[in-house]
């Protein structure tokens, strides 16, 4: 009988070696490797073998979808972001930050689930069902299909889910959930592979749709090794800041839809609430005629909202100024303040500058560059904008606005706001099919130009 090998595997990125490493030469962790256990399997099948099922190709025009049906979340950002729905017989996997609502929000969509023909599961690693049942009641979603059980033994929730055939099998978490037969401590690279692939047969034998929460590592990566991303259907990422009642739900891989759409949700005492016009919510008190104040146009996804940028100038009190950016990417807001200091002018070398986003979304593309140098601007100069403008665009190293996409679905987006001012790339502004013949298009092809159009 052939020896077990012992594998040294890293915890971070999967990466295996002979013998155990101080650094691991994939990801450049420390002390990030342990040691597992491989045991040898029984024989299988090889290629080709007369026993082994063979798939017979067929033509692709042929192949039948008819019975998988999508199936309404009960959410309508939540079906926006999957394409349409949950379809039968997909993994799907959401990470995101401790406390930030990965369990609220697929509580309420098993629950929703739960009133239809089919019973939901809900297995909880973390929380004994009687925690689940007290989230449940108060969310308001107690329904007498939704089953809970409380169990980390793989094997056990595989048979319960087989004799059961729920419409949707969630597992919260997956780092909690473990196979006997690996030796290597739950939430380990083995036993989070294993334990993937063996919920991923289950999903495409039975037709069952499997939802897992992953936790993420302090990088804001789902912990694990990346193959866990490979191997499910869809990953979500579940953002926001937790001082903040809005929550990001984007699609970062999506096999059945769109990777561009994004969903908000606003946590109340009653669960994670839709936010149908976040842009009214976003500017509801913003201040009127105040210096440091910009509206962007900025793009969720491939939805438009309507964002405050604040900035704050003041002179330090110390040696080296401060730099600050919440929203915002801290190293592109310091080539914009270069940018500002060589190609406008400004003399920013003894200023502290905070960069601030209202309501804690983040802005990670390059269109917010105008509206961040245009608030710094302001702030520097003390010079309010007009209210009714908004500001998109993006900065390059020479000073030069570069264009943005979807520019007009911003500014219909500006329009619906009341806003009918709007500063673009001379680029977008070239390139508009309708202009709206109330409103005042301002196309600009340096940052000069447009602080000098916005600032009063």
């Amino acid at each position: 009988m052939a020896k077990d090998k012992i594998r040294y595997v890293c915890q971070a990125c999967g990466y295996d070696s002979s013998k155990w490493l101080g650094k691991c030469p994939e990801c450049g962790e420390w002390n990030s490797f342990s040691e597992e256990v491989l045991r040898k399997e029984a024989s299988r099948p090889g290629l080709g073998s007369a026993t082994a099922a063979v798939s017979r190709p067929c033509p692709i025009t042929e192949v039948d979808i008819s019975a998988l049906p999508r199936m309404s979340t009960g959410s309508g950002e939540m079906d926006r972001v999957l394409g349409g729905g949950l379809v039968p017989g997909s993994l799907l996997l959401v990470g995101g930050d401790p406390g930030i609502g990965k369990s609220t929000l697929l509580l309420q969509v098993a629950a929703h689930l739960s009133q239809g023909q089919a019973p939901v599961l809900y297995v909880s690693g973390e929380e004994s069902a009687a925690q689940t049942r007290m989230r449940a009641e108060r969310l308001g979603r107690l329904q007498p299909r939704l089953w809970v059980q409380n169990e980390t033994r793989l094997d056990d929730i595989l048979r319960t889910a087989q004799e059961c055939k729920p419409a949707l099998l969630v597992i919260d978490s997956i780092q909690t959930m473990y196979c006997p037969e690996l030796p290597s401590a739950p939430g380990s690279v083995g036993q989070v592979r294993e334990c993937t692939g063996r919920l991923l047969r289950l999903a495409k034998e039975e037709g069952i749709s499997i939802a897992i929460i992953g936790h993420v590592t302090k990088d804001g990566q789902i912990a694990g090794p990346r193959l866990l991303e490979h191997m499910v259907d869809v990953v979500l990422y579940f953002e926001g800041e937790r001082s903040y009642t809005f929550r990001v739900l984007r699609a970062i891989k999506n096999r059945f839809g769109s990777t561009q759409e994004s969903g908000l949700f606003a946590m109340e005492e009653d669960g994670l609430v839709e936010v149908e016009n976040p842009s009214s919510i976003l500017l509801a008190e913003r201040p009127v005629n105040s210096p440091g104040s910009v509206v962007l146009a900025h793009l969720e996804g491939i939805r438009p909202l309507l964002l405050e940028v604040q900035a704050l100038v003041s002179t330090t009190c110390f040696g080296m100024p401060r730099r600050t950016a919440a929203g915002f990417d801290y190293n592109r807001t310091l080539l914009l303040l270069a940018v500002l200091e060589k190609r406008v002018g400004l003399v920013l070398g003894d200023q502290d500058v905070y960069v601030n986003t209202i309501g804690g979304i983040r802005m990670a593309e390059p269109a917010a560059d105008l509206a961040v140098a245009v608030a710094i601007a302001s702030s520097f100069r003390n010079r309010p904008v007009d209210p009714h403008t908004v500001v998109m665009g993006e900065v390059g190293l020479t000073g030069e606005i570069r264009m943005v996409p979807r520019a007009e679905l911003r500014i219909q987006e500006a329009w619906k706001m009341g806003f009918r001012r709007f500063v673009l790339p001379a680029g977008n502004l070239a390139a508009l099919k309708q202009r709206k013949a109330e409103a005042e298009y301002i196309g600009v092809r340096q940052v000069a130009e447009a602080l000098a159009a916005v600032l009063q």
